[in-house]
């Protein structure tokens, strides 16, 4: 399932056949606009969220009138508010391992000269929090914000390297096993690719998004010992053994700086 199956499927009704709550269909629609990562038409939205077109319109207008949503243009597109961003700034600023991990992310990219991520956890998928792009003429990197099938990465194998073998199995959705180029992960090759970075120091996958780049993933760890977060880096897939033995050791220390747990 993606964000918003997840957003449908979790929202309780008042009783069998009854109405959704406000908060649950606002919940949806956010998770909507996230999965379309743009401004979308407000008539798209009944249909796709499965609401009377009444109801929607009232839940637009009220959201926009509070900042978290914004209306604009002649179609009336729908799009995230100034609100969000502003919570969003205050998340970034009381969230001391996304402050500690951006900062470190940075200095480890300006360092090295390649692109550089803090990568945590969010339901099934995993969420570049901050990102900083290399020097190298193409460069290889991801948007912030982007959620990524867990399978695709290294940071996948490390964040789900505390879970029981049936829990990944659960949270790791069918279509997500898919790599871009059609070739399939083997869910029990994963799974135990996931438990075999546990209490390692880095993960290293080659050619799984693209043919051309290799993701370097160390874990962050909290004082329970648990993943919490990755710190990465993205190199392209020729680069000399050299060079990627010195960027492990610099991706090493910036986890463990960034780590509370040994």
């Amino acid at each position: 399932m993606n964000e918003l199956s997840d957003a449908m499927a979790a929202s309780p009704k008042a009783a069998e056949g009854g109405r959704e709550r406000g908060i649950d269909r606002a919940l949806k629609l956010f998770a909507y606009l996230n999965s379309a990562g743009r401004p979308v038409r407000l008539a798209e939205l009944p249909k796709a969220l499965g609401a009377p077109r009444s109801t929607i319109y009232e839940l637009v207008t009220t959201l926009g009138q509070s900042g978290l949503l914004e209306v604009t243009g002649a179609d009336n597109r729908v799009y995230f508010g100034r609100a969000m961003y502003l919570y969003g700034i205050s998340y970034f600023r009381e969230n001391d391992l996304v402050r500690r991990g951006s900062t470190e992310v940075d200095a480890l990219s300006t360092m090295t000269g390649e692109s550089s991520e803090l990568c945590m956890l969010r339901r099934s998928l995993q969420a570049i929090v901050h990102a900083h792009p290399g020097t190298r003429p193409m460069r290889i990197s991801s948007e912030v914000g982007s959620q990524i099938p867990l399978p695709w990465t290294a940071s996948g194998r490390l964040l789900l390297s505390h879970m029981s073998r049936e829990e990944i199995r659960d949270l790791v959705q069918p279509e997500d096993l898919a790599l871009p180029d059609r070739r399939v992960v083997d869910i029990d090759a994963f799974v135990d690719d996931c438990h075999a970075a546990r209490g390692t120091n880095l993960v290293i996958t080659r050619g799984l998004i693209n043919s051309f780049a290799q993701c370097l993933a160390a874990p962050v760890r909290g004082v329970n010992g648990e993943v919490q977060a990755t710190i990465c880096l993205v190199l392209p897939i020729d680069v000399t053994a050299e060079h990627r033995t010195a960027m492990q050791e610099h991706l090493i220390a910036s986890s463990r700086k960034l780590s509370l747990h040994p």
